[in-house]
């Protein structure tokens, strides 16, 4: 019996990692067992959720903030799944975490952006799944590394887990921003890219840090083709014990699901497909172009950067740069390029030319 009620588990899990769009929710913190409770109830009530979450153990920032009830609220998450039907996933970050969660049935685990950033704490956290069969999703690291959130990925798979997602959570930028953590999409497309059949969903409530930008960030990234949400839900959000400003009633995230647009990302319409890929033709010629047009660009770079050396002048010339990002700013405005484009752009095609100019500068 006990090996038929196993079977039927992992075949329910398994069907719900493979829905997509895939929404996981539920509070930040475990605060008590009425509220744990309370929550879930209202969550399926939905009729949206997939999965149940609740912060167990919260690694804080600073001492003396609230670092979650521990253990003592795993029981709490089991009564949740039993209450509603629905699958649980707690943060794990030691090996004691992870004996704890697997002892009280937890569906899913996942790793946080303070412990991947760790490869000591992720090797840990390998260590005690070694030999078990449980979905883990990976969030990525605090600081902008690709290479620490697929070592984070290589060392869970090595230990034999074959369920590997990703989280996008956002990366800590220093400067106050119109985000809690930037969402620097482009590191989560190119970890996509890397891991193509890897599922990657989307924390807006990491990112955000409050309410009023959730719907805008979450639709962004299903219109990134992202496979799902995970978004912090509290059955009476301004009284949370932690991060309270991010987090929304069910209701709220009930009406935020409705208000999303859902899209596919292919159409089987040979008309459609057609039209696209006209346009993706040309948007090839217009690469192509480019190329051409930067290569040119590095071969000029190359004729300065032997006038510099033969006429004893440094190769980066800070007036000059400033005066080309000036410049382009205002052209960019007037063609529909934002002020961060430019700058990352030319940032690259600056460092390439100094790159250029400096071997130039070692050639004796």
């Amino acid at each position: 019996m006990q090996e038929k009620e196993s079977t039927n588990r992992d075949e329910t899990i398994q069907s719900i990692w493979n829905k997509r769009p895939l929404i996981i929710s539920g509070p930040c913190s475990a605060e008590t067992e009425e509220q744990v409770l309370a929550t879930a109830k209202r969550l399926a009530a939905t009729g949206k959720i997939d999965m149940l979450r609740a912060g167990i153990w919260k690694p804080r920032t600073k001492p003396g903030m609230f670092e979650g009830i521990g253990a003592k609220g795993l029981p709490w998450l089991q009564k949740a799944k039993e209450m509603t039907g629905l699958p649980v996933t707690v943060e794990v970050a030691t090996a004691k975490q992870v004996e704890d969660a697997l002892n009280f049935d937890v569906d899913v685990l996942w790793i946080g952006a303070r412990t991947t950033v760790n490869p000591f704490s992720v090797q840990e956290v390998a260590n005690a799944l070694r030999g078990v069969s449980i979905p883990v999703l990976i969030k990525n690291p605090i600081n902008p590394d690709l290479e620490l959130w697929t070592g984070a990925v290589e060392r869970i798979a090595r230990v034999g887990v074959q369920q590997i997602g990703l989280i996008h959570r956002g990366f800590s930028t220093f400067g106050n921003t119109e985000y809690r953590n930037a969402p620097m999409w482009h590191m989560a497309i190119e970890m996509k890219r890397r891991n193509p059949d890897m599922m990657i969903i989307n924390d807006p409530s990491h990112i955000c840090g409050r309410c009023d930008i959730l719907l805008d960030t979450a639709q962004k990234a299903i219109d990134l083709d992202f496979d799902g949400l995970m978004i912090e839900t509290h059955i009476d959000p301004n009284n949370a014990w932690s991060d309270a400003k991010q987090q929304i009633t069910p209701e709220q995230l009930q009406e935020l699901l409705e208000a999303i647009v859902w899209r596919k990302e292919d159409v089987s319409s040979a008309t459609f497909n057609a039209a696209l890929e006209k346009l993706r033709e040309q948007i090839n010629h217009l690469d192509d172009e480019l190329m051409q047009l930067l290569g040119q660009r590095m071969k000029i770079a190359d004729k300065i950067g032997a006038y510099k050396k033969n006429n004893n002048v440094t190769i980066l010339q800070t007036n000059r740069w400033n005066e080309i990002l000036e410049r382009s700013f205002a052209k960019g405005e007037k063609i529909g390029l934002s002020k961060e484009f430019i700058i990352r752009y030319f940032d690259a095609v600056h460092m390439e030319s100094i790159n250029h100019q400096k071997k130039i500068f070692d050639d004796l």
